[in-house]
């Protein structure tokens, strides 16, 4: 019977990456495991799976009576609807640790740096597990996005170690290049809808029994969606009724100028006010220099509640 791997709903690159490593990873150690996904697929996990000719996971949101390893997160709010008859076997992360628990002891890889990739890359050297190139190729752009090209504070010395070694597997010198094209490819917004762009890196969390939302759009200039602004407000608005969220935060995060323009709707707006020290003027405020939501946004908004 196979073990199934995947990452938090609405799965960005590391998520996306972190399933297809570490299920080749479990492969060679002589596990039988399948990479899946909780989501659709973005654009810009779409232009690392096209540029290294690997396929997607498979689409799986029910996991009851199976055998599963969790990667990048450990938030019951953003795990399968069924996930508490699902038996965990080992969760990689490196994000704060989330309300899971597992009846049974379980591998646990979970580490205070920039992308759970990182952690992946760590194991195969632990296992002495050669890294295909493609995989390692894809492994690259997952810790290059969740670090937004090194810039994000969540960076540490084993991020910029693990890409380099990357690099030199799959190949490719000038990983920083590779990195802008990915980036623009994840900033694309023509044709795409208010809930596709307010849920392309969208999380719920449980902050002491009450439900906040955060979905972070990461790109190379906002500015392109200033007036898109209404319909990003008008849909976080069914996005609140909908999920019976008491706060709803979206952080349009500008990677070069390195900053968030955070918008923001809540049954007590003084909660956000007070998180983050600001004033918001029309629900919404810029955040100079957050560009990490585990990091510079979740630690300050959860004491609130």
């Amino acid at each position: 019977m196979s073990t199934y791997i995947f990452g938090h709903t609405n799965p960005d690159s590391d998520s996306i990456v972190g399933a297809i490593s570490l299920a080749y990873l479990k492969n060679k150690l002589g596990e039988d495991c399948i990479a899946t996904r909780q989501g659709k697929i973005s654009p810009e996990s779409e232009f690392i799976l096209k540029k290294f000719g690997i396929k997607a996971p498979e689409l799986k949101t029910s996991y009851a009576g199976e055998s599963v390893y969790l990667v990048d997160f450990s938030d019951l709010a953003q795990a399968p609807h069924d996930i508490k008859e699902a038996t965990i076997l080992g969760i990689v992360d490196h994000h704060k640790l989330g309300d899971i628990t597992t009846d049974t002891p379980l591998e646990c890889w979970i580490r205070p740096i920039g992308c759970s990739n990182t952690i992946v890359k760590e194991m195969y050297d632990y296992h002495k597990v050669e890294i295909p190139k493609e995989i390692a190729g894809m492994m690259m752009c997952a810790i290059l996005s969740d670090t937004v090209i090194f810039k994000s504070p969540t960076c540490t010395k084993a991020d910029t170690k693990a890409v380099k070694e990357l690099s030199a597997i799959c190949g490719i010198d000038d990983y920083k290049a590779l990195a802008m094209e990915m980036f623009i490819a994840k900033s694309a917004v023509d044709g795409a809808s208010a809930r596709n762009l307010n849920t392309r890196d969208y999380k719920a969390f449980d902050m002491n029994g009450t439900r906040v939302g955060v979905g972070q759009l990461e790109m190379v200039d906002i500015s392109v969606l200033e007036s898109r602004v209404g319909e990003l407000f008008a849909d976080m608005k069914l996005m609140k009724e909908e999920d019976g969220l008491h706060t709803i935060l979206i952080l349009l995060t500008d990677i070069m100028k390195e900053g968030s323009q955070l918008l923001a709707l809540s049954d007590d707006i003084s909660k956000v006010e007070a998180a983050f020290k600001i004033k918001l003027q029309d629900n919404q405020a810029w955040l100079d220099g957050v560009l990490s939501r585990k990091k510079q946004v979740i630690p300050f908004l959860q004491p609130q509640f």
